[in-house]
């Protein structure tokens, strides 16, 4: 068929193959693209489940689950099977798959830039950011070097430097929402070691995206050096528009809401537009669609605006479509091409020696900031944490042809490996709960009887505020005999990456929190 252009072709397209006519027609379903993709859908979603709920008693992340529901669905196992690869993962199926697949990646990124609180880096020091520089400069130098020895069994027919620079980042980079969801299960989220690893997480993945981005400028075949030096400066251009631009935009759109109102429906579908342009802008400078999507996620205000966007999306990306793209790299996993030893096995010391340089390097950075060697090491194995963007760099090394089937296998088991060592030995090696058993003694029954008594008030809203003070009444303070009271006000912040603990400003602050402290002071000052 010849398209309406010139020149065009387009090969085996019927729009009449989209949706079936039903069973009773005499004609099978998965012989068209909606059917099949639905029951794809299903089966994908399904698979992960089973095997998140499977996996759970081994305190392993859902993205062990999403990978491994890929190869066993793909060509390693149940694909060996002729009817099953034929009939339910046929090959002109997969471009469906994986374009809905990539559009959920969009949207999911974007929530983690969304999420992603800058501000963390700010709060934690430069001591992240010196344990993050350390943790992915050691094993990006020493897997780039110990690569070239072998770069040419793995890696052919293709410019030198764009095998090693792709390894590099595969092998350097944390995965920050995959560490957010590990800190959040085994619940040291909100622990000095998990404040640290997050703080060091966000700087590893903006880095990781810089490379990443050089990395795909490099590798493309007509590639010059002009041609790459346009692509890194269009892509700085669009970070200023986004930070300098579409930043100011947005808090001039939440200044316009008003006080007590919601952000419009209108507002947030277009919004949600903005995602997809952002990654088609980038894409066109040659850059992977995903970059826009997160970097314009990074410029919306957290706030009112961020909780509503999550709220709206984060269910449906990353319980429905985020598992078709970590299935598509296990159903691009294909283990029957694993066959050279000496490739396999080069592969793995080069992944060993760089996670052993990642752990190392973060270990004596921590132990230079008086961290114990225990601290050190589980932070060292957080930092060693897998996932979606080493995915993202090694489907684009696999697309890009710059690294083959066989590499590409290996490459996804290790890091399911690895990220699936990470929370057994943290939670063995890092125990907070030791620290706290000199404070098994402090307690009322223990304590003088005229000591003062310190008292922890939680308040979320001022409904609570009375049942607090009769509680204090109940105490019976006096003067020889007092109770110093810690007020927290407790408000959700779904919106940022990380909880944070803020001070009371008793001279700005403004609305319920105000009201409450006025409460407990005025309580003070009535029975001083």
């Amino acid at each position: 068929m010849t398209g309406p252009g010139a020149g065009e072709a387009v090969v085996c397209y019927s729009q009449r193959m989209v949706t079936t006519y039903g069973i009773w027609q005499g004609v099978s379903p998965l012989e068209f693209s909606l059917p099949l993709f639905i029951l794809q859908t299903a089966i994908i979603v399904g698979t992960t489940r089973l095997l998140v709920v499977l996996l759970k008693p081994f305190r392993q992340p859902r993205v062990i689950a999403e990978i491994l529901a890929g190869v066993i669905l793909g060509p390693s196992l149940m694909g060996q099977v002729g009817t099953w690869a034929g009939t339910v993962f046929p090959l002109r199926s997969l471009l469906t798959l994986e374009t809905v697949a990539h559009l959920g990646l969009l949207y999911f990124l974007f929530l983690v830039g969304l999420e992603m609180d800058v501000n963390v880096i700010k709060r934690s020091g430069k001591k992240a950011v010196i344990i993050a520089v350390a943790g992915m400069a050691l094993p990006f130098c020493i897997g780039t070097a110990t690569s070239f020895i072998f770069r040419h069994q793995v890696s052919k027919n293709v410019h030198q430097a764009s095998f090693l620079l792709f390894l590099g980042v595969a092998l350097s980079v944390t995965a920050f929402p995959v560490l957010a969801r590990i800190l959040a299960e085994i619940k040291l989220l909100n622990s000095d070691l998990g404040k640290i690893a997050m703080s060091a997480a966000i700087v590893n993945d903006m880095c990781a995206w810089i490379l990443l981005a050089l990395a795909i400028a490099i590798s493309e075949v007509n590639s010059t050096p002009f041609s790459s030096l346009w692509v890194l400066l269009s892509g700085v251009a669009f970070v200023l528009a986004c930070f300098y631009v579409v930043r100011p935009g947005m808090w001039w759109l939440v200044r316009r809401v008003p006080e007590g109102e919601t952000i419009s429906d209108v507002q947030i579908t277009l919004i949600l537009t903005g995602v997809m342009i952002a990654g088609v802008c980038t894409d066109a400078i040659g850059i992977h669609s995903v970059f826009g999507a997160f970097v314009y996620g990074l410029v919306i205000p957290s706030g009112e605006l961020g909780v509503v966007l999550i709220e709206k999306m984060e269910d449906f990306v990353t319980g429905l479509l985020l598992p078709l793209f970590f299935a598509i790299s296990g159903l691009r996993t294909n283990l029957t091409r694993v066959r050279d030893p000496t490739t396999v096995g080069l592969l793995v010391l080069v992944f060993v020696m760089a996670s052993f340089a990642k752990i190392m390097g973060t270990i004596l950075i921590a132990i230079s900031y008086t961290m114990t060697f225990r601290d050190g090491v589980a932070l060292g194995f957080l930092m060693n944490t897998r996932g979606l963007v080493e995915m993202i760099v090694l489907n684009i090394g696999r697309d890009k042809q710059v690294l083959d089937d066989e590499s590409f296998a290996v490459m996804v088991l290790v890091s399911v490996v690895m990220t699936a060592l990470v929370t057994p030995v943290v939670t063995t090696v890092y125990r907070p709960a030791r620290r706290l058993v000199g404070y098994k003694r402090r307690n009322l029954q223990r304590s003088k009887h005229d000591a003062e008594l310190r008292m922890l008030a939680c308040v979320h809203t001022t409904r609570n505020v009375p049942s607090i003070i009769s509680l204090l009444e109940l105490s019976n303070p006096t003067k020889r005999s007092p109770t110093f009271i810690y007020a927290l006000h407790l408000v959700e912040l779904t919106g940022r990456a990380s909880n944070m603990l803020a001070a009371h400003n008793t001279a700005g602050n403004q609305g319920a929190s105000e009201h409450i402290f006025n409460a407990f002071e005025n309580y003070e000052e009535s029975i001083g």
